[in-house]
Order: C-alpha cells, then structure tokens, then sequence
C-alpha cells in the first residue's frame, strides 16, 4: 500500500471517529442545549478502559464496548445528577471542573493508567477471529459503528424523547410548564451522549495502539464542541461535515509553500481566519438544520 493512500485512510479514520465524537455531543449541546467541557474526559474513559483491559487481561474488542459504554454512562449519569441541578454557566464551570479531574486521574494515577508515560502495545482489533490490522478495514468498522450511531441518533432526536429535548433548548421554563421533566430528560440525554463518545475512544486506542492523557484534554474539549456549533447545532449531518472541515483543513495547510522559520505560525493564522469567515459565512452551521429533522 503506497504512503499516500495510507496518509488519506488515516484522515479518514481520524474523521469518522471524531464524527462520532461531534454527533454524541450534539445530542447534549445543540438538542438539549447543555454546553459541556467534558466530552473529551469520556472519550478518554473509553480509550483507556479498552487499553487496560486488553492489555492487562486480554478483553475482546466485542467485550471492552460496551464496558466502556457502560463506565462512561455511570459516570455521566453521576456527574449530570449533580450538576443539573445548576443551570446556564454554572453547568458549563461543573464540566470543565470534570474534565480537570478526570484527565488529573489520567495524568496523576501512575499504578493504574501509567500517568504521563501512557499505555502501550494496544493490540489491534479482532472480530470473529480475524485480527484487523489494515486501515481499510478498520476504516470500514469505524463507517459501520458511525452509522449505527447516527441511526440511533436520528432516532432519539426524532422521537418524542427527541422533541422534548428541542423544546427544553428553545425554553425551558416553557417545556416545564407543559408538564415535561425537563431534568430527567437531560440527565438521560447527557449520559447518552457520554457513552457514544466512549466509542471513539476505544476506536482510538486500539487504532493509535497507544494511549496517553495528552489526547483527553480541555483544549480536546473545546475542539469537539467547536465542530458541533460549526456544523449546526441540532444537525447531525452539520455535525459529520464540520468534522470533516477540521480535519482536513490543518493537512492542506501543511502543502502551503512557506518558509519554515514562519510556516507554523502562518498556519495557525490562515487557520483561525478561515474559521472566523466559516463562523461569518455560515452562523447557523454548515447544513441546513431540516436535513436532520424528521
């Protein structure tokens, strides 16, 4: 396989997996409109319980799923008891305190996670006895998972379960009045959207092979959130290209012809200003919002 088909896969997973990780998020910020700091701390817990269970007590891929589904919802469920009980920016302050925390136990919790050194030797991916060790199909996994979350998605969202959550975006004291639990509907929205993060970060570590807390941080946070107000909020399909955008857009900045004593700097420049006429061009989001209703 040449490098440049291999450098393109590996864009491509990168895309799908944070698509992945912009959709679960736009269930909790753009339909139920909780502005969360913490996506990257569940992404997080799914990497690293795949990591440890695999290679500690060689769990299957088919195995540490769901049990990073599992921990990541627990956690969400806990953290969301509590901290809904606050509302607006005091909510968005209890999720960056989250996020701290939890890459704090990352970085700080040497007998369990390795700390700064991270964990490596991930083994790849098996699935029926075949072991996926090529990018194409582990590409081709990580397309069915992204859709099987989408489609679940585009259910909830869809429902009436889906609608209420609309609703409590647009007006919450409204919806509450309608005799809607608005509280339990965000608790149930923000676990859920912890556990489809959880996803990407098993993705992740079994495709990196190596897992450190640098990769679950706030600045990672804030990049998954900014993907979704790009895309649209409440738009999943604005969500998947606002992924896309992001990605790819720092790789073709890399082909600019520069000199190297300025090169990086430059692209930073040129990067924020096309996100600014992004942000300009398309204040709604890159889809039209009707695209994902149904």
């Amino acid at each position: 396989m040449s490098s440049v088909l291999e450098y393109l896969l590996h864009i491509l997973i990168l895309i799908v997996i944070y698509i992945i990780l912009a959709q679960s998020l736009n269930l909790v910020a753009g339909y139920s409109g909780m502005i969360s700091l913490a996506h990257a701390a569940f992404y997080g817990i799914g990497a690293y319980t795949t990591a440890l269970l695999s290679v500690n007590f060689n769990f299957p891929f088919v195995a540490t799923l769901p049990i990073a589904m599992v921990l990541s919802g627990i956690l969400a469920f806990i953290v969301s008891v509590i901290a809904l009980r606050t509302v607006d920016d005091y909510f968005i302050i209890i999720t960056l305190g989250i996020q701290v925390v939890i890459f704090s136990l990352m970085n700080n919790w040497m007998t369990l996670t390795r700390g700064p050194l991270g964990i490596p030797g991930i083994p790849p991916i098996s699935l029926f006895g075949f072991e996926i060790n090529d990018k194409i199909p582990f590409l081709i996994l990580c397309i069915i998972l992204a859709g099987i979350v989408y489609y679940l998605l585009k259910n909830i969202t869809s429902s009436p379960f889906g609608r209420v959550l609309k609703a409590l975006s647009e007006d919450e004291i409204f919806t509450q009045s309608l005799g809607k639990n608005v509280y339990q509907a965000k608790i149930i929205s923000f676990t859920l959207g912890a556990m489809f993060a959880s996803i990407s970060g098993v993705l992740y570590a079994h495709y990196i092979s190596y897992i450190d807390p640098t990769s679950f941080t706030i600045d990672e946070s804030i990049f998954i959130l900014s993907i979704v107000i790009i895309g649209g909020m409440r738009n999943l399909w604005g969500s998947a290209v606002a992924a896309a955008f992001l990605i790819i857009l720092p790789e073709l900045l890399r082909f600019l012809g520069m000199p190297n004593n300025i090169a990086a700097n430059m692209r930073q420049i040129i990067y924020g200003a096309i996100l600014i006429f992004a942000m300009f061009k398309y204040s709604k989001g890159f889809v039209a919002e009707r695209t994902n209703s149904a």
